[in-house]
């Protein structure tokens, strides 16, 4: 069993930054990458960026690129979003998820944090 605890989520202006982090516990040993994903009202949830375990390999969805780092503190188990230039439209539910040796994908989900862009 893996358990996700998101937070850091809250209100931005447009163009602002917020970070959002995603501590990993339980059998982590089992952790092959985290996901980031989001979900707004009335949309499908839709992958943001992911980073493996060890912290080297990157994804990012085409949306995020250039103003999302996803990153992983390996001392901490956690896994950083940083969000800088946010848009309005970046507004959603962000739920970070884990897949891991022998699982089926994204099998363990965080609770999810709420990320408000205002005008």
């Amino acid at each position: 069993q893996v358990q996700l605890v998101e937070s850091g989520g809250g209100l931005a202006q447009a163009g602002g930054s917020l970070r959002l982090s995603c501590e990993a516990s339980g059998h982590t040993f089992s952790v092959l990458e985290i996901g980031w994903f989001r979900q707004a009202p009335g949309q499908e949830r839709e992958i943001v960026a992911r980073i493996g375990w060890s912290g080297k390999s990157t994804y990012y969805a085409d949306f995020v690129k250039g103003r999302f780092t996803v990153s992983k503190d390996n001392a901490k188990n956690t896994v950083d979003l940083q969000m800088n230039s946010l848009k309005p439209e970046d507004a959603a539910v962000y739920y970070c998820a884990a897949n891991t040796v022998g699982g089926t994908a994204w099998d363990y989900w965080g609770q999810g944090t709420q990320v408000t862009v205002s005008l």
